[in-house]
């Protein structure tokens, strides 16, 4: 005590995580404890929806999972769940998700597959490309995600995201070397889909469990956007962009969004009272 982290719904709140707290305060108060707080963390789940209402045994809306997992493997069942919603939100239930979390699914298979079967004359993919910064970024994102508490949904949509970049590299050149690639993205999808990932491992000749596996690090140097893109803003209102370099000083962003021929447009010779820049998001003109 105290513990970790405690999870509950909403409808919980008054019996479990009220009484729990009033015994702790009572024995605090008592000179037996040195906490006045049972819990570290909380996370208040959202309820699960059935065409707008609460699923409930009473009412008896529930979903069972005995035929989607028949169907379709408790990954796909387990990935839907987590990708759909984040956890503290509502999550109306539809089937139709489940076709989607089972394609992603197939999709990184087929890409281990392929990393697989690639010979060693495979052609090895410059460390210097998108699909080497997409795989850091995502060992960074989902990192992150699961480090600061349950970020699920946007942890998956990371690794979606890699596994797009890495078909993209596949198409452009079918004797791309993607096993490094493939492997991360077994890793990082293994706490979200555990059967099939570790079936993917072994596929990838690995010997001992993937759960034993050391976790991806990722270079921060790799990971970093060389270029952002900046909103203009005049007074607020959205009225172009501008790419430049991450390290662009502030003095020199003012010149360039003064210099774009959108805003001169915009500004029809009008004095400019101040420029705000929100470093990586956006600058605003104020005339």
């Amino acid at each position: 005590m105290p513990v970790d982290q405690y999870i509950g719904g909403i409808e919980h709140a008054i019996l479990h995580l009220l009484y729990s707290r009033f015994f702790t305060k009572f024995l605090r108060d008592l000179g037996m404890l040195d906490f006045g707080e049972p819990f570290k963390r909380l996370l208040t789940q959202g309820m699960v929806l059935k065409e707008g209402e609460v699923m409930s045994k009473s009412k008896g809306n529930i979903v069972d999972p005995d035929g989607i997992i028949e169907k379709y493997g408790a990954d796909t069942l387990r990935l839907f769940i987590l990708f759909a919603a984040p956890p503290e939100a509502e999550l109306d239930w539809n089937d139709r998700g489940m076709d989607g979390a089972w394609r992603f699914i197939t999709r990184v298979w087929r890409l281990v597959v392929d990393a697989q079967s690639k010979t060693s004359k495979a052609l090895a993919i410059n460390q210097e490309s998108s699909l080497i910064k997409k795989m850091h970024q995502a060992i960074k994102k989902v990192s992150d995600d699961m480090e600061r508490g349950f970020q699920f949904n946007t942890a998956i949509s990371s690794i979606l995201e890699l596994v797009n970049e890495a078909y993209e590299v596949k198409n452009k050149n079918p004797d791309a070397d993607i096993e490094n690639v493939a492997e991360v993205v077994v890793l990082l999808l293994a706490p979200f889909t555990p059967h099939i990932c570790e079936e993917m491992w072994q596929m990838l000749g690995h010997k001992t469990s993937i759960f034993k596996s050391q976790w991806p690090l990722y270079d921060p140097e790799a990971a970093r956007e060389k270029t952002i893109t900046l909103v203009i803003q005049i007074n607020s209102k959205n009225r172009s962009r501008i790419d430049v370099a991450t390290d662009t000083p502030e003095q020199e962003i003012r010149r360039l969004v003064l210099d774009d021929d959108k805003v001169k447009q915009c500004l029809q010779g009008a004095p400019v009272k101040k420029v705000i820049v929100v470093p990586n998001r956006l600058v605003n003109i104020l005339i």
